[in-house]
């Protein structure tokens, strides 16, 4: 009796599903009123609503975590705002200072809106007569100690127009206001209120609505990284450092144009067009044969996984691992011989970028630059000196060391000499007879 009545329960359930199911794809919604209205951005925590495992692993990488704001967790500051303290690291790099430590505007803990970053640095973002500025303090994470960030021109970089656009998702310079802090869904998938008020049922018309870059050809998906792991000047606003009026899925180009040493920049470019400052990675990309193959960020970094990072950098195996999945041609010979240990990205990426310390992030060229490319021009920098083994070595010693350690050995022994075939005597001139062909095998298939 339980038998049955249980197979009756679950007939009932079963009808009373199918029913729910078959009137939820009933209910339509029309796409030609959705997509007529003004597309918006509604926020992640709307996305959440359908992709919530996609959102939990967001929120474990440090996009989720670019800007945060203050007032509403105070846990997001990474060290405390001692003035103190902060004017005494101030002042130890006083010789570097454009105005005097004393001067430097330290904020109340009151005062700052948002930070910028943890991983690296920390940055904190206040407000003056309305308008967002970068305070002139900055806290470098790796070694716990404090800096100082334009102080003399800080109020002169409004942060909405200087950064605001890859800090935050929606920024509207007009109205000042920003959709949601942080490197959000729709700042690589594009606005979604089209997407979100299509119902699931309706799949084509919906996917039709959203962005997704794993759906976009390799080269267009990897300059949505490209928006803003950059550094130059926005094409469509006359002072914007990012590029307003962008979208995920369009093209770049025509809305920034990345900074070069060539057309100026020694400040943030090496001489050699390698890049020497953070969020550069996409310029040195560009420059590299990973580029001209088609290997792009997401062949190596994943943007989100489900479950917690496996790397700090988010790369899909650690270290030279990564490297080792495609290049498995690895041979000890060469330049390779001179460490057994095979550590790709010493010399292949080398640490010239600045971050928050000077060489703390990674090349992105993945060239290796050798002791000669300095000698040729001293404001380039090479692989071998940004090891601590090697940083105080002379570079000349270290070229010729490099030079010797890359050459093939010739060949050892006797130079075996030409055996004739008619008298079978070496050094014999006489020609040979060609090899006479082998008998053809017969051919036992039916």
């Amino acid at each position: 009796m339980r038998a049955h009545n249980s197979i009756l329960f679950l007939g009932l359930a079963g009808l009373v599903l199918f029913l729910v199911g078959c009137d939820t794809q009933t209910a339509s919604v029309d796409v030609e009123e959705v997509t007529s209205r003004e597309k918006s951005f509604v926020g992640s925590d709307r996305c959440k609503q359908c992709h919530l495992e996609h959102y939990d692993s967001w929120k474990m990488t440090q996009h989720s975590r670019m800007l945060q704001d203050v007032q509403k967790n105070r846990d997001a500051l990474v060290a405390e705002i001692d003035p103190k303290r902060i004017r005494n690291d101030l002042q130890k790099i006083e010789e570097n200072l454009k105005i005097p430590s004393e001067d430097v505007l330290i904020p109340e803990v009151e005062e700052i809106r948002y930070t910028i970053g943890s991983q690296w640095k920390q940055r904190f973002v206040i407000e003056k007569d309305g308008v967002l500025y970068i305070a002139p303090i900055q806290y470098n994470v790796h070694t716990d100690r404090w800096v100082n960030y334009h102080e003399a021109d800080w109020q002169e970089r409004p942060w909405m127009v200087k950064c605001g656009g890859c800090h935050a998702t929606g920024v509207d310079l007009e109205k000042r206001t920003l959709v949601e802090p942080g490197v959000g869904c729709e700042a690589c998938h594009g606005k979604g209120s089209w997407h979100a008020a299509l119902p699931k049922t309706q799949v084509f018309d919906k996917r039709r609505t959203i962005v997704n870059p794993a759906k976009l050809t390799a080269g267009v998906a990897a300059q949505i990284c490209g928006s803003c792991h950059n550094r130059g000047q926005a094409t469509q606003h006359e002072s914007a450092g990012w590029p307003v009026g962008y979208e995920p899925g369009q093209a770049l180009s025509r809305y920034y144009e990345s900074t070069t040493y060539e057309a100026g920049d020694v400040k943030h470019v090496y001489a050699n067009e390698f890049a020497k400052g953070h969020h550069q990675q996409y310029i040195d990309w560009v420059q590299s044969k990973h580029f001209t193959e088609g290997v792009t960020c997401v062949s190596c970094h994943y943007v989100h996984e489900l479950g917690i990072p496996s790397t700090q950098f988010q790369t899909k195996r650690p270290g030279t691992q990564q490297c080792l999945n495609c290049h498995t041609m690895f041979n000890p010979n060469q330049a390779h011989s001179i460490h057994s240990f095979g550590n790709c990205l010493g010399c292949h990426m080398p640490r010239i970028a600045k971050s928050a310390e000077s060489g703390d992030i990674r090349s992105h060229v993945f060239k290796a630059l050798l002791p000669a490319d300095t000698l040729r021009d001293s404001r380039i920098p090479n692989s071998c000196q940004t090891c601590h083994r090697h940083e105080d070595d002379d570079l000349e010693e270290l070229q010729q060391k490099y030079d010797l350690l890359t050459v093939m050995p010739k060949p050892r022994g006797k130079v075996m000499q030409p055996v004739s075939r008619q008298t079978g005597e070496t050094g014999e001139t006489a020609e040979t007879e060609p090899a006479e062909e082998p008998e053809q095998a017969e051919n036992t298939e039916d």
